[in-house]
C-alpha cells in the first residue's frame, strides 16, 4: 500500500496546469464527441506508447514479436525519433509507455530514452520480460528515472512458464526481478514501482495461487492477473481457460467464441492515446501491431498535424458508426466486459 502511494505521489508531481487543462479538453471534448459525433478532438493525447524495438528474445505464439510474422518492417528507434515527439508533446503528456512490441532492454539506449523523457517532466512506463535485468541493469534502470515496470511471468515452474514464453528461462526472471528489488533498496529509491503480470492461459489458471505466493516473497508492488489476448478466437483455441471468469471471450454457441465486448461506437483511447512504432508512424491504438492504419510519420509532419488529419478524423468518425466493422477493434479491451 505504502508502494502505490509513493508511486501515486510521483505521478502527481508532473502534472502542470497545462497538464491539467489538457486532461479537461479531453475528456469533456470526448464526451460532446460522442453527443455530436463529431470527430475534430480539440486537445493533444494524454498519454502515448513508444515502441523501443520490435526485436524479441522469446517467441510466444500470441504475439507478431514472437511468431516473426510482422508485414510491416522491424527495427529499432532513433533516438533522434524519439526526442521530436517528446519534444513537441512533453508539456501535455502525463504518461508515457516505452513499449509496443518486442523487448525493450533489447535496444542498446533504451534507458537514455527513458532518461530522456523523464528529464522531461513525463510519468515513464515500461513492460519487459526480465531477461535482462541483470545487477548492472537494474541499477541503471533506477538511475533513469523510470516510474513503473511490468514484469511478464505467465507461470510458476519452467514447464508451465515456457508453454507460452517460449525460450524463456523462469530462474531468469526471478532473478531480475530480485534485482532489481534489491537495487531499489541499495540506493534507497522508491522507484520503480514493480508489477508481475500474470497472463491467465487454460495452463496456468491452477497456479494463481501460487503466483500470490512467488509475488510476495520476491517483494514486488503488485500482482496484476490479465485476461489472454487470442488472435483466431472465433475458432477456440487451447489458450482460452475454460473457466469463463478467466477469459476475455466466451462460447458463441454455435462451437466457436466471441468476446466479452459489446464493441459501443465509442473508444476513449482514440481521444487520450495513442502509439508510435519504432519507425516514427502514428497509429491509433495498441491493437494494430502492424501499423495497418498508418495516420502519419512523425519524422514526416508535426505530431498536432497528424493528431487532427484527415485519416485521423476519418477513423474517429468510423468508430462513431460502426465500430465492428473495424478489424482491430474486434478483439479490443475497450469496454470489455470482464
Amino acid at each position: 500500500m505504502l508502494a502505490k502511494v509513493h508511486d501515486g505521489i510521483a505521478f502527481s508531481k508532473i502534472i502542470s496546469s497545462t497538464k491539467a487543462i489538457n486532461a479537461w479538453k479531453t475528456y469533456f471534448g470526448f464526451k460532446k464527441a460522442i453527443r455530436t459525433k463529431n470527430a475534430i478532438h480539440p486537445s493533444l493525447p494524454m498519454s502515448l506508447s513508444i515502441e523501443p524495438t520490435t526485436s524479441c528474445n522469446l517467441r510466444c505464439p500470441e504475439c507478431p514479436s514472437g511468431l516473426r510474422s510482422f508485414s510491416r518492417p522491424t527495427g529499432m528507434i532513433q533516438q533522434e525519433t524519439f526526442k521530436k515527439i517528446i519534444d513537441e508533446l512533453h508539456g501535455y503528456l502525463m504518461y508515457l509507455i516505452l513499449y509496443f512490441q518486442g523487448e525493450p532492454y533489447l535496444h542498446p539506449s533504451f534507458l537514455a530514452l527513458v532518461e530522456y523523457a523523464y528529464s522531461k517532466n513525463i510519468y515513464t512506463a515500461t513492460s519487459t520480460n526480465a531477461h535482462f535485468l541483470s545487477k548492472e541493469n537494474a541499477l541503471k534502470t533506477i538511475d533513469s528515472g523510470l516510474n513503473r515496470i511490468i514484469v511478464s511471468m505467465d507461470g510458476t515452474n519452467q514447464e508451465t512458464f515456457e508453454k507460452y514464453r517460449v525460450g524463456g528461462n523462469l530462474e531468469k526472471v526471478i532473478q531480475g526481478i530480485e534485482n532489481l528489488v534489491s537495487a531499489r533498496k541499495e540506493t534507497g529509491k522508491r522507484n520503480p514501482y514493480i508489477i508481475l503480470q500474470f497472463i491467465l492461459f487454460r495452463h496456468n489458471i491452477n497456479q494463481i495461487q501460487e503466483a500470490r505466493s512467488l509475488a510476495r516473497r520476491l517483494g514486488v508492488d503488485e500482482l496484476e492477473f490479465k485476461t489472454a489476448q487470442v488472435y483466431d478466437f472465433e475458432k477456440g483455441s487451447e489458450l482460452i481457460p475454460e473457466a469463463n471468469q478467466y477469459s476475455r471471450y466466451q462460447p458463441d454457441g454455435s462451437h466457436g467464441f466471441s468476446i466479452k465486448n459489446d464493441l459501443l461506437n465509442k473508444c476513449w483511447k482514440m481521444w487520450h492515446s495513442c502509439v508510435m512504432t519504432w519507425d516514427g508512424t502514428i497509429v491509433p491504438c495498441c491493437f494494430d501491431k502492424d501499423a495497418k492504419y498508418a495516420m502519419g510519420n512523425i519524422n514526416e509532419s508535426a505530431f498536432q498535424e497528424i493528431w487532427n488529419g484527415k485519416p485521423y478524423l476519418d477513423f474517429r468518425s468510423r468508430l462513431f458508426e460502426n465500430r465492428k466493422e473495424i478489424d482491430i477493434c474486434r478483439n479490443c479491451t475497450e469496454g470489455l466486459n470482464v
